[in-house]
């Protein structure tokens, strides 16, 4: 884990803290987040909720997007979409996230969550909307 790492993702969004995800690498090229399997994240037959995994795909995108940006801009997602590709029903995840454009207006973020064996789980494309800074 990188405690500088965790600590600005879950500074900037909460949630990250409240699912348990560590930040392990975090740079403007790959940001690679790691999140748990646990009871209380599953849905039916102790498979890792889709949702928890869409989070951390989220965390990693938007992470990922924010260190592509020029001083004041913030990001925003306007588009997901996930492929479910293996359940989790033990061990941690990590999500690697990777840059696929980054433009004056979008970023683009591809997103493949894997199992401790290295399974592919999900894979995610993620749209970010470039915010720029506040005129004042």
């Amino acid at each position: 884990m990188d405690e500088r790492v965790t600590a600005m993702i879950r500074e900037a969004m909460p949630l990250a803290a409240l699912l348990g995800f560590e930040g392990v690498e975090g740079s403007p090229e790959a940001v690679v987040v790691r999140g748990a399997w646990a009871p209380e994240r599953c849905t039916a037959a102790g498979v890792l909720h889709g949702g928890y995994l869409m989070s951390l795909a989220d965390v990693a995108a938007a992470t990922l997007a924010f260190l592509n940006l020029q001083p004041g801009a913030t990001t925003a997602t306007i588009e997901a979409k996930t492929n479910f590709l293996a359940a989790v029903r033990e061990g941690s995840v990590t999500a690697r996230a990777g840059l696929v454009h980054a433009g004056r207006m979008t970023i683009v973020v591809q997103v493949d969550v894997r199992d401790e064996a290295g399974r592919l789980v999900s894979r995610t494309l993620q749209t970010q909307a470039v915010i720029g800074p506040a005129e004042g």
